[in-house]
């Protein structure tokens, strides 16, 4: 039997914009090795892969190109947009909740995640900038978090990409921009990836997971906006409740479709 397959744009309210996923719905658990396949030849920074659970919530996992990841925000994000109303997904990060407004907005809740700190060596030269444009680093969930002195660098930042690879391969870089009026964002940021097998994600949920915190130690807030600079763009609305961290979002359907291949 052939199984839907949706691409959705995520974190945006412009179709080509944001960050695609593809959303594909199955009636039972498929093999690692078809979805793996799949997420190839969809060729996404993630594919997402959904079977209805007799309680009325959904496995979820998520894959990119080349691997399964943890933990994946856009997509998620893009499960709910497709099924509607409140989801409850279960995943290997978790029981994972999301909820439709009336207005089409997606709340996301997801594990928030701390950072510690990390040196900042090497890391100019891994994202093409002047020496002492790197301010910070730390590291958590798999995550290196680089801040970087402002919005103007992390939009300039060129990964070299072996060296990238090198300091963990998994990297956000970002500029708070809570003390600038000029700035409708709290925070601006790019992530690369290319350990996953994206060099640039387009926006990133999880991502977000690890700003929110960050955020919120520096400025006592709970509540955020942050844009994600890569060239489709994207916004991503935060929450820090307590251990958890609350995004919001929009999504857009661009096309749907059918898997003609029956799951292995």
């Amino acid at each position: 039997m052939a199984s839907p397959i949706t691409i959705v744009d995520a974190f945006t309210d412009q179709p080509f914009s944001g960050n695609p996923a593809g959303i594909v719905q199955l009636a039972a658990p498929a093999s690692e090795a078809w979805m793996q396949a799949v997420a190839a030849e969809v060729n996404l920074a993630e594919t997402a892969f959904l079977v209805p659970r007799a309680d009325g919530d959904h496995d979820l996992r998520w894959f990119t190109p080349t691997v399964e990841v943890d933990l994946c925000g856009h997509a998620t994000l893009a499960s709910a947009h497709v099924l509607g109303g409140t989801r409850r997904f279960h995943t290997r990060s978790g029981v994972l909740t999301c909820e439709v407004s009336a207005d089409g907005t997606i709340t996301l809740d997801l594990p928030a995640t701390t950072v510690e700190p990390l040196g900042t060596d090497g890391w100019d030269g891994a994202l093409s900038l002047p020496a002492g444009q790197v301010v910070a680093a730390g590291e958590g969930g798999g995550w290196s978090l680089v801040e970087v002195a402002a919005a103007e660098d992390v939009e300039r930042a060129a990964p070299v990409r072996d060296v990238l690879l090198a300091l963990g391969g998994h990297a956000i870089v970002v500029a708070d921009t809570t003390a600038d009026d000029t700035i409708a964002f709290d925070s601006v940021c790019r992530t690369f990836v290319p350990a996953a097998g994206i060099d640039e994600d387009p926006v990133t949920g999880s991502a977000h997971c690890l700003i929110a915190p960050w955020l919120g130690a520096r400025t006592g807030r709970t509540a955020f906006l942050g844009r994600q600079a890569s060239p489709r763009g994207g916004t991503v609305g935060m929450e820090v409740r307590g251990d958890r961290v609350i995004l919001a979002g929009t999504a857009v359907t661009v096309s749907t479709g059918s898997l003609l291949v029956e799951p292995a």
